[in-house]
Formats: structure tokens, C-alpha cells, sequence
């Protein structure tokens, strides 16, 4: 079967041709960082409508890519929660539209747990049961994943998703959207002892939830000490020490919750998926834990920890259990929490 895959949950365009062997036979991703930098995050309106003008072509090409015409497809997979209202419904449409012309089933697919998918794709083999993290810049939750279906949350961030506190920070900083990848290059070149910043709840072993809005309040009083001269201004190695100690905050909380995770859940495997995921001191520092730990770790290539719709190829699993949608299909935008 040849599965035409869609995501549009937020600021990405994208479409993939997948099989239901899991084979990849082509992945298009239309990125809108230039439309959203210089608000310093996503704004939902815009999002929603560069979807509408992008989503056609990234499909052609999707197809192209695959060497197939839309006759050969079998069915057509799209992310409808969560994510952002407008965003999803431009997608949905899409889908919709395509199985209507072409008589084609409608497979929905939750977008987190699409993300843990994604580990599933990379391992290469089954990776469940497991412990899902999920780090991006709408969601930061943990998971006991008993299948690819069958999802329990174990608790999740209280505020901000982790995502969103490193493009507050890197905006605080000077620095440019999207935050993730800006902190981690300017941490780099800094000590992240320097500034001890605070670790909500992980000193707490009794709860597996998140919290970064007093971090990034921390890391705001941090910069206002700095600059108590009038025309004073951060020094290269300032920036870059406060990035790092922020960055080394955020990797401590989430490696903490995840081990802690494993260990109420009983399990031996963590899969991390999410934009966060693709952070090299998060994958480092999980890595070590797993090591010394001894507990598997999977998180998948850069490619696949972003939004993109190769992870949608978790419609094959819902083809297997016959969970087809009727075109009535609504979006779900907020958290579902089970």
C-alpha cells in the first residue's frame, strides 16, 4: 500500500509517501522560520495561512518524489490533533478533499504519538512498551507508551513547553528564532555553571511534571543584575554563559523526569522524540544516562525530531486495526490527555 502522509500542526508544511512495509519513498517539509522570526515565535493567523498557500505543492512534490500519480495512492493519513486550530484544519481539507475525488480511505493520526513513532521508524525494529518524552515547543510530556496506540500520560509541563522557554530566553539574549538551535550554537562557547538557575519540581520524586516559566523569570532577573549600569550591555561571554546555564537547567530537568519515569513505570526503554529532541547536550547527557543507567535509548536522526510527515507512518498501524475516519472528521487542537 502506498499511504500519502500529511502534517500541518503547526508552522511546518509537510507531506510523505510511505508504505505499509515502512518503506519512505519520499518526504517534503516547507519550513516558515522566515515568517515567524521576526515575532520571535509562531503566530497562529500567519502559520494557518502559509499553510493554505504551501500545502498543494508540497503534496505534488511529495508525489513526484514517490514517482507516483495519485491514482497509485491507497490512502491518506493526517495529523488532526494536537496543534494549532487553523493550521490543522488546512490539512484536514486537504485530505478530506483527496479522498473524496479519489475514493480513498481517511486515516487520522495523533501527532504525539506520531513523534515516539518516529523512534519506532528509526530503531528499525518494535521499541514498545516504553516511556515517551516529548519535547518541543508546544509539549513537553511523558508518556507509558504500551503500543504505538495506546498512549498513558504520566504528566506533563504545568506552564510552558520547553520549546517555547528556549525561544523566550534566546529572545531575552538578543538572540534569533527559532530558540532552540540559537542557545544551543551560543552555549557552546560558555560555562554552564556560571548562573545557577532552578530545576521546578526536580527535586520532587514523587512527581513526573514540568515547569519552565519561573526558569525563564529566573534567567530574566539574571540579565536585569547584569545590566543594573545604565547603557550597560551584555558581553559576548555573558550571553554565552547564560545560555549554557540555561540550557544545562532545561537538560537537567527533562533527563531527571525521564529516569524518574522509567522507574515508576518499570520500564527499560525511553523514546524521545520532538523538536527538543534534536538539541545535541539533551542527546548527550541522555545518552550518558543510558549508559550508566543501563536502559535503551532511542531518539531519532535530526530529520525525524522536527515536525514532519514521515512520522504519520503510524497510519499503518491504525490501517492494520481498521481505524478508518468518515469525512466528517473534526480537528482536536488541545491535549488529549490519555
Amino acid at each position: 500500500m502506498n499511504i500519502l502522509t500529511l502534517e500541518t500542526t503547526c508552522d511546518e508544511t509537510a507531506a510523505a509517501v510511505v508504505t505499509d512495509r515502512l518503506e519512505v519513498l519520499s518526504s517534503v517539509v516547507a519550513s516558515q522560520e522566515k515568517l515567524h522570526e521576526k515575532f520571535g515565535g509562531v503566530v497562529p493567523e500567519i502559520a494557518s495561512r502559509a499553510h493554505v498557500e504551501r500545502i498543494l505543492p508540497v503534496i505534488d512534490e511529495a508525489l513526484q518524489r514517490a514517482n507516483l500519480d495519485l491514482d497509485e495512492l491507497d490512502a491518506v493519513a493526517v495529523a488532526n490533533t494536537p496543534g494549532l486550530a487553523g493550521s490543522l484544519l488546512v490539512g484536514l481539507m486537504a485530505a478530506k478533499a483527496l479522498c473524496l475525488a479519489r475514493g480513498l480511505p481517511l486515516v487520522a493520526v495523533n501527532h504525539m504519538q506520531a513523534h515516539i513513532y518516529a523512534c519506532r521508524l528509526a530503531a528499525g525494529e518494535d521499541v514498545f512498551p516504553c516511556v515517551g518524552l516529548i519535547v518541543s515547543g508546544g509539549h513537553t510530556s511523558l508518556y507509558r507508551c504500551e503500543s504505538p496506540l495506546d498512549f498513558e500520560l504520566l504528566g506533563g509541563t504545568i506552564d510552558d513547553a520547553a520549546g517555547e522557554a528556549f525561544d523566550k530566553v534566546a529572545s531575552m539574549l538578543g538572540l534569533p528564532f527559532p530558540g532552540g538551535p540559537a542557545i544551543e550554537r551560543t552555549a557552546r562557547g560558555g560555562n554552564g555553571k556560571t548562573f545557577r538557575f532552578p530545576r521546578p519540581f526536580l527535586a520532587d520524586a514523587g512527581r513526573l511534571e514540568f515547569s519552565f516559566s519561573g526558569l525563564k523569570t529566573a534567567v530574566r532577573y539574571q540579565i536585569a543584575n547584569l545590566l543594573q549600569k545604565p547603557g550597560a550591555e551584555l558581553s559576548p561571554q555573558q550571553t554565552a554563559d547564560l545560555a549554557a546555564s540555561f540550557q544545562e537547567a532545561v537538560v537537567d530537568c527533562l533527563a531527571g523526569k525521564a529516569l524518574l519515569a522509567l522507574e515508576q513505570a518499570k520500564l527499560s526503554i525511553l523514546c524521545v522524540g520532538g523538536g527538543v529532541a534534536a538539541n545535541s547536550r539533551l542527546r548527550e547527557r541522555l545518552e550518558l544516562d543510558a549508559a550508566s543507567r543501563r536502559f535503551k535509548l532511542v531518539i531519532p536522526p535530526l530529520r525525524l525530531c522536527t515536525d514532519n510527515a514521515v512520522m504519520g507512518a503510524i497510519a499503518v498501524e491504525r490501517l492494520q486495526r481498521g481505524y478508518l475516519e468518515p469525512l466528517d472528521l473534526d480537528v482536536f487542537p488541545g491535549l488529549i490527555r490519555r
